[in-house]
């Protein structure tokens, strides 16, 4: 098995990312990843586009995923979301999480997230994790 499969595996159990949300892992490597989503009426805001929480949600399951590729140790300790631009109903959204730190005990992450259907960034997402197990 693949490391992207052993973490779809992993994350399977996460069913708020997977399942409510809709969240797909599209690549895991080493101290990185590729998520991505569609957005829905259920991601929607009373204006019609996707709700800032749909963002945070993308960006904080990417990291996790790229920090926890093979394990189930590091976990969010802070996050900040810059949001950038809206995102309208229907748009794909990809998410690319990348180590800029990954120590012994804790890490700090940026996540990118895109709408590879107009080519804009819509977030960036930066997380420090702490190792806990």
């Amino acid at each position: 098995m693949d490391i992207t499969e052993r973490a779809r595996e992993i994350f399977s159990r996460d069913l708020f990312a997977t399942e409510a949300a809709g969240i797909a892992i599209e690549y895991v490597g080493e101290h990185e990843s590729r998520c991505s989503l569609r957005v829905g009426e259920k991601h929607c805001n009373a204006r019609g586009v996707a709700m800032g929480g749909v963002l945070y949600t993308l960006g904080d399951f990417a990291a996790a995923v790229a920090a926890n590729r093979d394990t189930l140790q590091w976990v969010s300790l802070d996050a900040t979301i810059h949001y950038l631009v809206v995102v309208p109903l229907g748009a794909t959204l990809v998410a690319t999480a990348k180590a800029l730190k990954h120590g012994n005990t804790t890490a700090l992450y940026q996540t990118v997230i895109e709408n590879p259907d107009n080519g804009k960034r819509v977030a960036i997402v930066e997380t420090t994790m702490i190792k806990v197990g």
